[in-house]
C-alpha cells in the first residue's frame, strides 16, 4: 500500500511551472489521506535530489548545519552525532523528528532522529507516526513517542516545508546550466551547420578525407584545426552555411550568477560567509560582521526552534554555548 501511494504521489520538479496555475486550487487537499497516513505536501524524495543540484544551495544548508552543531552542548541523551543529522533533515525538509525511547525500567534511552524522508503522521491514530522503511513494512512509532518539529506551512497544518522552495527552480536553473555547458565540451562540435563546396577536388577521396576530418574533430581531441586544399578554387567555392546559429551565447555566466544570488537569497546566506570569490573590486565587505549579523539573523531563530524538544521532553536536552568569533589574529 505504501509503494502504490508513493506512486499516486508522483511530483517532481521536472517541468517549469508558474506558481499562480491551477495547482494552488487544491492546497488545502494537498497533504490527503491514504488511509493509514497522511502524504506529504511536497515530495521529500524530491527534496532530497535537489539538495544536491545546485552548490550554493547545499553549502547554505550545510553551513547552516555546521553553524548549529558547532555551538550545540552535547547531552548524555542527544549526541552532537545526532542532532546534526536532526537538524539537517529539519533545514532540508521543513520536518525533523525525535524518537524517545524507554528502556524496561521506564528510564529515557539516548534519543534518536528519525529520518525525515520517510516519516509519515499516522491518519488512524493520534499522535502517532509512521516509519516508511524502504522494501519493508511501514513502521508504526509508539503513540505519543515522536516529537515533529516543523517549519509551518500557511495551506496545512500536518507537516512543515523548508523555507527555499521559492528557489528551487533558479536551484535547478543553475544546475541545468552547468549540464548543459559540459555537454557541449564533451560533444565538442555541434551539427549545426552545412558544408556547401563548388570547386573542383582533385578526387574522391579528398571529399572521403574531408567527411572523416569533420567527424572525428567530435569527442577527444575535439575543437581542432582543419586544413583543406583546393588549388583553383573561388573565394565563395567553399561555404559554411548554419542551420542553427552555432556561436550562440547561452550565458552561462550570468546564468550561473543570477540563480546563485537566488539561492543565497532564499537561505540569506552572505557569500562571504560561504566563501565565494567576489567579482567587483570591492568585494562583500568585512566577512566576521556579516558573519556576527547572520548568526544573530538566522542561527539564533534556528537554536530557540530546536530548544521546543526540551518543551515537549520536561527536561533541558537542548542548549547552546555562544558563538564566538576570535579576531585577535586579524586584528593584529
Amino acid at each position: 500500500m505504501a509503494e502504490s501511494s508513493n506512486q499516486m504521489q508522483a511530483f517532481t520538479f521536472g517541468d517549469p511551472t508558474p506558481v499562480l496555475d491551477g495547482r494552488q486550487l487544491l492546497d488545502y487537499v494537498e497533504s490527503w489521506n491514504n488511509g493509514r497516513w497522511y502524504e506529504t505536501p511536497v515530495n521529500m524524495d524530491a527534496l532530497a535530489r535537489v539538495f544536491r543540484a545546485s552548490p550554493h544551495h547545499a553549502s547554505a544548508i550545510y553551513c547552516k548545519r555546521n553553524l548549529l552543531a558547532s555551538t550545540f552542548v552535547p547531552h548524555p541523551l542527544l549526541s552532537r552525532q545526532a542532532f546534526a543529522q536532526w537538524s539537517l533533515d529539519y533545514l532540508t525538509f521543513g520536518n525533523c523528528y525525535i524518537e524517545e525511547q524507554l528502556n524496561v525500567l521506564g528510564r529515557r534511552m539516548p534519543l534518536r532522529p528519525a529520518l525525515a524522508k520517510w516519516c509519515r503522521r499516522s491518519s488512524t491514530k493520534e499522535d502517532t507516526y509512521v516509519y516508511l522503511q524502504p522494501a519493508v513494512e511501514p513502521h508504526e512509532f509508539d503513540k505519543g513517542r515522536v516529537f515533529h518539529l516543523a517549519e509551518p506551512d500557511i495551506n496545512q497544518e500536518m507537516y512543515g516545508l523548508p523555507e527555499y522552495l521559492p528557489a528551487i527552480q533558479s536551484a535547478l536553473l543553475n544546475e541545468a546550466g552547468t549540464l548543459f555547458r559540459r555537454k557541449y565540451y564533451l560533444n565538442g562540435s555541434h551539427a549545426g551547420y552545412i558544408l556547401y563546396m563548388t570547386d573542383a577536388l582533385a578526387d574522391e577521396a579528398q571529399i572521403d578525407n574531408l567527411r572523416t576530418a569533420l567527424k572525428e574533430s567530435k569527442g577527444p581531441g575535439n575543437f581542432r584545426n582543419m586544413f583543406l586544399y583546393a588549388p583553383g578554387g573561388k573565394k565563395d567555392g567553399l561555404q559554411l552555411m548554419p542551420i542553427s546559429e552555432v556561436a550562440a551565447k547561452d550565458d552561462f555566466f550570468n546564468i550561473k550568477s543570477i540563480t546563485r544570488d537566488d539561492v543565497l537569497a532564499a537561505h540569506r546566506v552572505p557569500p562571504q560567509v560561504l566563501g565565494i570569490v567576489p567579482t567587483n573590486n570591492g568585494g562583500f565587505g568585512d566577512v566576521v560582521r556579516a558573519g556576527k549579523v547572520f548568526f544573530a539573523n538566522e542561527i539564533a531563530p534556528l537554536q530557540a526552534r530546536f530548544a521546543e524538544l526540551n518543551d515537549w521532553l520536561g527536561d533541558q536536552i537542548v542548549s547552546f554555548k555562544p558563538y564566538v568569533v576570535d579576531t585577535a589574529e586579524g586584528a593584529a
